[in-house]
């Protein structure tokens, strides 16, 4: 059972919680799949995606997860919210909930943020991502595209490669994978790499060919050039050259090793076109179960975590 009233990072979630959520988007790809994607499940319940950064996947699936589940959604940005006008998070979460807000989606640049509007109004919270803090709702969704096609997370040998210092993505899927009983590896340039990252469980690896082998599960990071300062790596070509997934480099993975993929992805950068395309990734998969987890977590923050 999933008791918390807002979702702000897996790193608070036991395993438990975590298999439960997984268990319940299980019913809810089902529906995705229907002729008629349509319940009656959150009718009368009113969704708010209020993001502060640009967004495709994550704000597209969170309104098509409301709209399958039959609730009311409205979308804001913050350039075209007061926000533009210098009103704060808290008076901008206050305002939601008079109006009458079940459900927030909160995507904001600075890490935390999730958490004070959290506390600020009674309506449940989704961090949709806080800077290079958590994205808890991807690693949700990769957790369960994952067990979907491996039967389970324990013992799979998990490898993030990139830029993990300014990934959001990296920090929650560490937290989850780990949970969940699976051996994570980090790979990337040591300028990209947190320090003391291996105190959280995971193994480090400088060397792409070495953190590879045996691999289970890819997972792969763009780099965060919005979020980064300069000279942290030489350029793109040589940052390429060093840590892109190409097919040699799959080889050395196990055999049926899944490549993913948050997106947006850069291909010919951290992953090859044929790479992306071929048929061990599970691209397009993750953007269709992201709807199925994210229509998963509405139904439980709204009561359905009670029943």
């Amino acid at each position: 059972m999933y008791k918390h009233k807002d979702l702000l990072g897996i790193r608070e979630m036991s395993a438990e919680e975590i298999g439960f959520l997984l268990d319940t988007a299980g019913p809810m790809k089902e529906i995705i799949k229907r002729q008629i994607k349509k319940v009656p499940t959150l009718r009368g319940k009113t969704v708010v995606t209020l993001f502060y950064e640009n967004s495709t996947r994550t704000r597209g699936s969170f309104e098509l997860a409301a709209k399958y589940l039959s609730a009311d959604s409205i979308n804001m940005s913050g350039s075209s919210s007061s926000v533009a006008k210098g009103e704060s998070l808290y008076d901008t979460g206050r305002t939601l909930q008079s109006l009458g807000a079940d459900v927030i989606v909160l995507r904001h640049p600075m890490p935390g943020a999730p958490r004070l509007l959290a506390r600020s109004v009674k309506a449940a919270v989704i961090n949709a991502g806080d800077g290079a803090h958590e994205h808890p709702s991807q690693a949700l969704l990769d957790m369960f595209t994952v067990r979907e096609k491996k039967g389970g997370l324990a013992g799979l040998r998990v490898v993030i490669v990139g830029d993990i210092m300014h990934s959001r993505v990296a920090r929650s899927n560490i937290w989850g994978f780990t949970k969940m009983g699976a051996e994570v590896r980090v790979c990337g340039p040591s300028t990209m790499i947190p320090v003391g990252l291996e105190e959280t469980g995971v193994q480090v690896f400088h060397q792409m060919d070495q953190a590879l082998d045996g691999a289970d599960v890819i997972i792969m990071l763009r780099i965060q050039k919005e979020r980064q300062q300069q000279g942290l790596f030489p350029g793109l070509r040589e940052y390429s050259r060093l840590y892109g997934l190409n097919r040699r480099r799959l080889e050395l993975a196990a055999g049926d090793a899944l490549v993913l993929h948050p997106g947006p992805m850069n291909r010919g950068v951290e992953i090859a076109a044929d790479i992306a395309d071929g048929s061990q990734a599970v691209i397009e998969e993750q953007v269709t179960n992201g709807v199925a987890v994210r229509m998963a977590l509405l139904y439980l923050l709204t009561g359905g975590g009670a029943q």
